[in-house]
């Protein structure tokens, strides 16, 4: 039975999710990954048993721990929990740039599409959380349908393009 909800105002549109923290099964592994991969910075660490990592300064955008986790495996398929942490890139270069130091490391690629309002390529980290790194097309670009509302697709992506992009961008 659904419960009447009170009436509040629609959420502030500059709201954005802040950071996602990770259980790892280890610590030194998973910084190898976002930081010596993707190139995040490390911020901070808290003993040997978290670190906290940004781009440009920021105090933190991953967090990773091992509080509950040291030496654990990734949760079995058929079970709930993350699907993926997406990191969003500004440009089209930038996003070629960090799938050229996943491909560079070795790293397989689970995925790739174009949604027409974003592109992006999923891989696993070294946990197996799924990684989604994207870039949001401007929104006047986004497909729309008869009616204008949202009308994503899952085309499939010009990974080439994106990483001849990058390369122009050096």
């Amino acid at each position: 039975m659904a419960h009447p909800q009170p009436s509040f105002p629609p959420l502030h549109p500059e709201t954005r999710i802040g950071h996602v923290h990770l259980k790892v099964a280890d610590l030194e592994r998973a910084i190898g990954f976002y930081a010596g991969v993707l190139g995040f910075e490390v911020m901070q660490r808290m003993g040997s048993g978290a670190a906290f990592l940004s781009a440009g300064g920021y105090h933190h955008h991953i967090g990773l721990n091992t509080w509950e986790s040291a030496g654990g495996r990734p949760p079995e398929p058929g079970r709930t929990g993350l699907y993926h942490t997406a990191i969003l890139y500004p440009t089209r270069a930038a996003l070629g740039h960090a799938v050229a130091r996943v491909l560079a490391a070795g790293i397989p690629l689970d995925g790739a599409a174009d949604h027409g309002v974003s592109e992006a390529v999923y891989l696993r980290d070294p946990d197996g959380n799924g990684v989604e790194l994207y870039r949001d097309r401007p929104q006047a670009d986004w497909p729309r349908d008869a009616e204008g509302g949202l009308a994503m697709v899952n085309a499939p992506l010009d990974l080439e393009g994106i990483l001849a992009q990058a390369r122009d961008d050096l």
